[in-house]
């Protein structure tokens, strides 16, 4: 058998590991590890698509970072995040500083604080796919001439599914016997892939999305936050300093920049497109339609979940399973009846999908502001309790006496498609989530969704519901990331990072 030659590779690859105890400097190093790095790939990558014949295989590694605390103790036992749990070894691999320089800022700070050690920062072994050199997401099979494709395997490493699963977040990865333990939910592939996929899905960039997040189902509400947004940047009266639409296109707040909108909305939105009302170091709003279904709802936060939001929550619309209910009135979800079944496999629906207090009551606040409402008041307008997620659109076809047993047995107060699912979710990777729907049929009742029904409602409802979304995202982001996220969602062995 030929013996394969050795990988040509960047010179940071023979660089020492450096320890840190300044975070920003931490920082600048992985810049450099990984500025370097992607580089190299590009440039070789320019030079093969060519024609150019490589001397062997080519490679470029990601940056790591690692923290071996000596002791048990730490300074702050409050914060949820920030500190690994036992005397050990622990790193990840990182991508994108460019992205998440402020993040990663702030978790080697808080790292640095707890555990009194430094931060080692240094080249892995984990290689960069040639794919993922390209952050604005380059199709690279799409600049090769046909003979050119075939070789790309030989030369440069490509993205492996082995590497990017969720076996961190789902609790099953373990360490090999000398093997680091995980300091991150995710590595570094795992996170160039969605960063790619969010590009996709969304037709707005992975720099644009924002900390705060609402989901939606339905286009009435994106209308109306479009809509809320151009005002805003128009009048020049807010904290957002752009609106950003698919295509990334962006509006800029007057108040800063007079130029006008740049860049043309696309002709054909996307699966779930993404709006952003962006601020400062990415403290926005972020709006996804995820349309409807627990399918998407999985699949957008999957990938948003990589980007470490301090919250994300869904706002849309649900059945009203109370004879007691009006059409219009709010549900605060605090528990899942959970029949959507996409995370059955990453998340046993014998987990106990809790509420976070937090987010019950920056929305109960919200939802009290907006209504004028107080007190025993408020339960005029809205009910706290259970909703059933289920992936069955025409639930209401089967056998009627099946579905009406189970809900009622659940004490279900709502029925939708995907505020289980984005509730799990939150909770599988960490994030803080909440749930606020709005009753447009009553199905049960005979208050069926029809057109001309369905119509009247949305123009009356969308406007005030999607403001207290607004609103709950501006109370929880007064809150500070420290308060915000929460203990409860952590594991008894847990990562450093948040």
């Amino acid at each position: 058998m030929t013996k394969m030659a050795k990988a040509e590779m960047p010179p940071e690859a023979t660089r020492e590991t450096a320890q840190f105890r300044d975070a920003e400097k931490a920082l600048v190093r992985v810049r450099e590890i990984y500025d370097e790095s992607t580089a190299f790939l590009r440039q070789r990558f320019e030079e093969f698509a060519r024609g150019d014949a490589p001397g062997g295989r080519v490679r470029a590694c990601y940056p790591f970072v690692r923290v071996a605390p000596r002791s048990f103790a730490r300074v702050d036992t409050r914060l949820s995040y920030g500190f690994v749990s036992s005397p050990d070894r622990y790193s990840t691999t990182i991508t994108r500083p460019d992205l998440f320089g402020p993040y990663l800022t702030e978790q080697f700070g808080q790292l640095l604080r707890n555990h009194q050690v430094p931060i080692e920062v240094g080249v892995s072994e984990l290689p960069i796919p040639i794919h993922f050199a390209f952050p604005d997401g380059l199709h690279v099979e799409g600049d090769l001439a046909p003979e050119r494709l075939g070789l790309l395997r030989d030369v440069f490493d490509v993205p492996d599914l082995a590497l990017t699963d969720d076996s961190i977040v789902n609790g099953t990865f373990k360490a090999r016997r000398g093997q680091s333990r995980p300091l991150a939910l995710f590595t570094a592939p795992r996170i160039d892939y969605s960063l790619h996929r969010l590009k996709h899905y969304s037709a707005t960039g992975c720099e644009h999305f924002q900390n705060f997040v609402l989901f939606t189902n339905y286009q009435f509400y994106i209308d109306e936050f479009v809509r809320l947004g151009h005002e805003m940047m128009a009048k020049g009266e807010c904290e957002y300093e752009a609106l950003v639409e698919p295509g990334n296109r962006i509006t800029p707040n007057c108040r800063l920049d007079q130029g006008g909108p740049r860049g043309a909305l696309i002709d054909r939105l996307p699966q779930m497109p993404a709006y952003h009302l962006k601020g400062p170091n990415h403290s926005g709003i972020t709006m996804v339609n995820i349309g409807i279904g627990p399918s998407n709802a999985k699949t957008i936060t999957d990938h948003v979940a990589v980007l470490r939001p301090h919250a994300w929550l869904m706002l849309g619309h649900c059945a009203g399973l109370r004879n007691t209910q009006k059409l219009g009135d709010y549900v605060l979800a605090h528990g899942y009846v959970r029949e959507d079944h996409v995370l059955d496999a990453d998340l046993p629906i014998w987990v106990p999908i809790p509420a976070l207090a937090e987010l019950q009551q920056a929305l109960e606040q919200a939802v009290s502001e907006l209504t004028g409402l107080t007190g025993y008041e408020l339960k005029s307008v809205m009910r706290t309790g259970t909703v059933a997620t289920i992936d069955n659109r025409n639930w209401e076809l089967r056998d009627y006496r099946e579905p009406v047993e189970r809900l009622s047995m659940s004490r279900a107060i709502a029925l939708d498609m995907e505020s289980a699912t984005i509730a799990a979710n939150g909770f599988r990777f960490r994030v803080p989530y909440g749930t606020l729907l709005c009753i447009s049929d009553k199905p049960l009742h005979g208050e069926l969704k029809l057109p001309g029904m369905a119509n009247v409602f949305y123009k009356r409802q969308v406007g005030q519901h999607l403001e207290i979304g607004i609103r709950a995202m501006q109370i929880l982001r007064g809150m500070g990331p420290e308060r915000l996220h929460s203990r409860k969602l952590r594991t008894f062995d847990e990562v450093g990072f948040q």
